[in-house]
């Protein structure tokens, strides 16, 4: 029978908790079990402290059907985990042959002694399952108790990926009759997550029991991101397909991409199908928009080029702003980022520009002019249009957020000529 399998993963090392070294490790597990249909309940960090990875192995043990340890399996006295993998199971440690043979392999080829400290690498509770590890001298370690599988693997990343790729996935998928997890997430532009949230609620409340909607939120955009389980993965991605037609009708101005594609990307798509091309004019987000267009394989195809002018003498002498525009005006104003667009289209000969002017933060504004407002021009020579935004004091936030809309409404003012 079919059915859902729940794991828990446990990385094992005071180097994580003091941030001396990025957890890459659960991140890619997490990834590698989503395919074959387990889902990740609780990721765990713990310290070299027995009682508190005891403590962990015994909670971990009521929540989840699959228990994977990371972390702890080196030859030295802070490394504990075989030690609390014994108490925890009511075991000892025994050498085990295979893994004491081919650990005395490895350092005789590289001509390096092989010590006690070593051999006691191949010393595994007797219970376990042993699993070889062909890229280093830590074993991995199979546990079944009551129902939940444990297993431990060294920290190494590529040691860890290896066990992964090449025992423990295989016997999991093996072990157990699993269910297809399906995501999708739509990428939604325009409207903050509490009012998307109403706007859509009436939709999310009708989705079909198997399928759960989750809200992820940064700045410019709320994805959405749709996760179906079920026996049957064609069914489920046209159940999917079915809830995803649904909800372009009820946003359609506020979807940017159906299939988690930056704006750039989709961008990038509507301009090469259309054989057109876009430049870019930049103030206050300093070459940031020019990044995101040219970081598309193939950008050459449609992106001209950018002309980065900060200061009001190279928007007057390079972008030919009137100086009685800068003069009434000011930099950051509708009439400026408007010249600019317009103009960039001139001086690089392409069918469409962008162009962003604003104050970026966190100083430099004015009660008149505060901190966060950003006008954006989008123009095909023929018709331009400005957007005004009111945003906070972050810089980054701003002109990633800046950017970000100005491609995403670019796309929009295509698709509306």
């Amino acid at each position: 029978m079919l059915n859902l399998k729940f794991a828990e993963l446990i990385t094992i090392g005071d180097e994580i908790l003091y941030g001396q070294i990025l957890d890459t490790n659960t991140k890619w597990m997490s990834e590698e079990l989503d395919k074959i249909g387990i889902k990740i309940i609780r990721k765990t960090s713990v310290g070299d402290q027995e009682d508190q990875i005891f403590e962990s192995f015994t909670e971990a043990k009521k929540r989840a059907n699959i228990v994977l340890i990371t972390g702890g399996l080196g030859p030295t006295k802070d490394d504990i985990t075989k030690k609390v993998l014994c108490d925890f199971f009511k075991d000892t440690l025994v050498i085990n042959t295979h893994a004491e043979a081919f650990i005395k392999e490895f350092f005789e080829k590289r001509n390096r002694p092989f010590t006690e400290l070593n051999r006691q690498q191949a010393a595994l509770p007797s219970k376990c399952t042993y699993l070889h590890n062909a890229t280093g001298t830590a074993p991995g370690m199979w546990f079944e108790s009551e129902n939940t599988v444990f297993v431990s693997m060294p920290g190494v990343p590529y040691e860890m990926q290896y066990l992964m790729s090449k025992e423990v996935l295989p016997r999991l998928q093996k072990l157990y009759h699993l269910l297809e997890i399906v995501h999708r997430v739509i990428r939604t532009m325009g409207m903050g997550e509490s009012f998307l949230a109403e706007k859509i609620e009436t939709w999310e409340d009708a989705l079909p029991e198997n399928i759960k909607l989750a809200y992820l939120p940064s700045p410019g955009e709320v994805k959405l991101r749709l996760t179906g389980t079920g026996q049957n993965r064609s069914e489920i991605e046209n159940q999917i397909n079915n809830e995803v037609l649904k909800l372009i009708e009820i946003i359609p101005d506020f979807i940017s991409s159906t299939n988690n594609e930056e704006a750039e990307f989709v961008l990038s798509e509507i301009l090469k199908n259309r054989k057109e091309t876009i430049s870019t004019a930049e103030s206050c987000t300093g070459g940031y928009l020019a990044h995101l267009l040219s970081s598309v394989s193939g950008a050459s195809a449609y992106y001209k080029g950018s002309i980065i002018a900060y200061a009001n003498e190279v928007k007057n002498e390079k972008l030919n702003v009137k100086q009685e525009t800068l003069s009434n005006f000011g930099a950051v104003s509708e009439e400026t980022v408007k010249e600019m667009a317009e103009n960039v289209i001139k001086e690089l000969k392409t069918t469409y520009g962008i162009a962003i002017s604003g104050i970026a933060g966190p100083n430099g504004g004015s009660e008149e002019k505060p901190v966060g407002l950003v006008y954006i021009a989008l123009s095909n020579g023929h018709k331009t249009i400005v957007k005004k935004l009111l945003l906070g004091n972050n810089r980054l936030i701003n002109i990633q957020f800046s950017a970000k809309t100005a491609l995403n409404e670019m796309r929009k003012f295509i698709q509306k000529l």
